[in-house]
């Protein structure tokens, strides 16, 4: 399914956040506070964009990925890359200071798993950044943003990406998704301690942040 929207994949997610996704980047770069020295994991990081941004910093970042289609799509990209399963990653014990995964834990098809390889290949001491579709917490926004999840943002993807039908399974698997605190929940159960998040765009996103005991 990702290698069929990764030609495409970068533009229709700008188009669908309303350009929010580049402040998402951000702040998920300012969540890692990496610097100049450290190593980085940026999981299912698709064409890199998201590793460029964390690059910024100065620490040498990795991008990893399940889909080669996404890999290929971001090759021209100025970062180191690797195809990996979140669920076997290729990397020994304590191989980095921080490990971040923007939209992609939902997919793992056990997130708590991942979330427990990721501490496995995290030094003690280092840190976990996971930038996620969660729950609004303003009721009447959350109402219209549940309508726009299923209804408009289907319709804007049929225009824009190079397979729709991938943008269905978006929304369906974000309202699925646990919120905050049930995402947060998960995190401790894989074993990171320190688990905190805060909202971005009014929740639609959250950022969870933990340490590696």
């Amino acid at each position: 399914m990702f290698d069929a929207v990764a030609r495409r994949y970068d533009l229709t997610n700008t188009l669908l956040s309303g350009g929010q996704d580049k402040l998402w980047r951000i702040a998920t770069r300012h969540a890692v506070s990496a610097t100049v020295g450290q190593r980085v994991l940026d999981l299912a990081a698709g064409t890199a964009v998201s590793t460029v941004e964390l690059a910024r910093d100065g620490a040498w970042c990795l991008a990893a990925d399940f889909s080669l289609g996404m890999l290929r799509s971001g090759r021209h990209r100025p970062v180191p890359m690797v195809a990996a399963d979140a669920l076997h990653l290729p990397f020994a014990d304590a191989s980095f200071d921080a490990v971040t995964i923007s939209f992609g834990l939902r997919n793992l098809v056990d997130p708590v798993a991942g979330l427990a390889e990721m501490a496995r290949v995290t030094r003690p001491g280092g840190r976990l950044v996971v930038c996620e579709f969660s729950t609004p917490t303003w009721a009447p926004f959350a109402g219209v943003y549940t309508n726009y999840l299923m209804r408009a943002l289907p319709a804007i993807a049929t225009r824009v990406s190079s397979n729709p039908e991938a943008y269905v399974y978006l929304a369906e698997s974000i309202r699925a998704w646990p919120d905050q605190a049930g995402l947060a929940a998960k995190i401790g159960a894989a074993g990171w301690t320190n688990v905190a998040w805060r909202n971005l765009t009014g929740g639609i996103v959250a950022l969870h942040r933990a340490d590696r005991p």
